[in-house]
């Protein structure tokens, strides 16, 4: 028995929904409908995702991954192939943006206090996401396989080998060999097209899930208690027809860009010439910095693996307030970030002033260069920063709002540091 087109249709809308009812529940807060609380930035990675998804694909009918091509075939698309370029920018722009929203969602959920019970294992499925997200970039980066790809690659890879013990062996199982080669590339391009979309997908699917499992945060203001009752919106079409319209605004302004801005191309590979400054990619020069103001084996690797370590540890540590759903958590705590702010900004201009002018190696010539500019520096500042909370902690502060005010002071100067790493020029002087 054939179906009529109107149950055909019905069935199709059925499915629809029920696909939009699996990423979402069928009713939300209605405060969360609210743009000023999520910025939306949860869907927007996942659209971002998606043009990768899309545009990767269609390169792949073009790109030929080995050293003699590679470079050929980014020529050819961008002057042969139709909508080619638009179809790269799209590619290279919308991975670029993709990391800045899934920082800027993660910082939004930290600073609406959104990681606690029962959303603590989401926190650590984010910031895999973000792992991912660098990943793929990074991978991605070489495959123009270009002077500027290939160098910052280079510069990138060789903060494994200051990993203790173990560095050396993961610089070579990632190169495939003891420089950036063949198998270099073949090993990216493998891990760019399947095994980190792969893992994305996964660990996206089950992020998503666990959202609709641990339920949205609820907004609220600095004095509402999260007992007061709650005015529910339905999923559809509330939700959906607001995320359809944002999501349309989103690729016009990627399309615009991508449309009158190229990604980056300089000449072909040589491993022979360097160019001056050989820096690592953008969302690395934070650490390259980090390399000028300490010793290798803390800047490429303890103060990296103490962050991280922090971050993962963040959900699980004892609060003193329930302030899910609160921006910065009170009015103090706003004003402590605020603060915070200036203050690491302020720190790490002067640190690299102070670096351009002398170092604690040159004050301290009689102590070994891992403790006089890796050990003695970072106790100071893990000291700095404890008093930091205790003064704070005296001042009113709430041990979560310490934490976010500390946890700020770090964001800000390492926003800075990677700000310089950018600017710096030939013989990576600054301007």
């Amino acid at each position: 028995m054939t179906s009529t087109p109107r149950e055909e249709r019905a069935h199709m809308k059925r499915g629809l929904n029920d696909l939009v009812l699996h990423l979402h529940p069928a009713r939300v807060d209605a405060r969360a409908l609210s743009f000023s609380y999520t910025f939306g930035l949860g869907g927007t990675a996942l659209l971002l995702l998606l043009v990768q998804v899309v545009t990767g694909v269609l390169l792949m009918f073009v790109y030929r991954p080995n050293p003699a091509d590679a470079y050929l075939s980014i020529i050819h698309l961008q002057t042969q192939v139709a909508f080619g370029q638009l179809i790269r920018n799209l590619h290279h722009w919308s991975a670029n943006l993709l990391l800045i929203v899934v920082v800027l969602h993660l910082l939004r959920v930290f600073y609406t206090s959104a990681f606690h019970a029962p959303r603590r294992f989401n926190w650590l499925l984010g910031l895999a996401l973000l792992g991912l997200s660098i990943a793929a970039n990074f991978t991605g980066y070489l495959l123009p396989w270009d002077q500027l790809s290939y160098w910052a690659v280079t510069v990138g890879t060789s903060l494994l080998s200051y990993v203790p013990l173990i560095g050396d062996s993961l610089q070579h199982l990632l190169l495939g060999g003891p420089e950036v080669g063949a198998a270099t590339l073949s090993r990216f391009y493998a891990l760019h097209v399947m095994l980190i979309p792969l893992l994305m997908l996964l660990v996206g699917l089950y992020h998503i899930w666990r959202v609709r499992k641990d339920r949205f945060s609820r907004p609220r203001r600095v004095d509402e208690q999260e007992s007061l009752p709650v005015q529910m919106r339905t999923t559809l079409p509330h939700l959906v027809s607001r995320e359809g319209v944002y999501a349309l605004v989103v690729l016009a302004l990627v399309l615009a860009w991508a449309t009158y801005t190229d990604a980056p191309l300089l000449q072909s590979a040589d491993p022979a010439q360097p160019p001056d400054p050989a820096k690592a990619a953008w969302y690395f020069a934070g650490l390259q910095e980090l390399l000028f103001h300490f010793h290798p084996s803390f800047g490429a690797f303890v103060i990296p693996a103490l962050i991280v370590a922090t971050l993962i540890v963040l959900p699980y540590l004892r609060d003193d307030q329930d302030r899910s759903g609160i921006w910065f958590r009170s009015v103090r705590g706003r004003w402590g970030v605020l603060l915070s702010l200036l203050l690491g900004m302020g720190a790490a201009v002067g640190l690299v002033r102070f670096s351009e002018v002398t170092s604690l190696p040159e004050l301290l010539p009689i102590l070994p260069e891992w403790i006089s500019n890796g050990l003695l520096p970072l106790s100071l500042i893990l000291l700095a920063l404890w008093i930091y909370g205790r003064v704070l902690n005296r001042l009113g502060l709430s041990s979560g709002e310490v934490r976010m005010v500390i946890f700020t002071l770090l964001l800000a100067a390492f926003l800075v540091l990677t700000v310089v790493g950018v600017l710096r020029g030939p013989g990576m002087t600054l301007p």
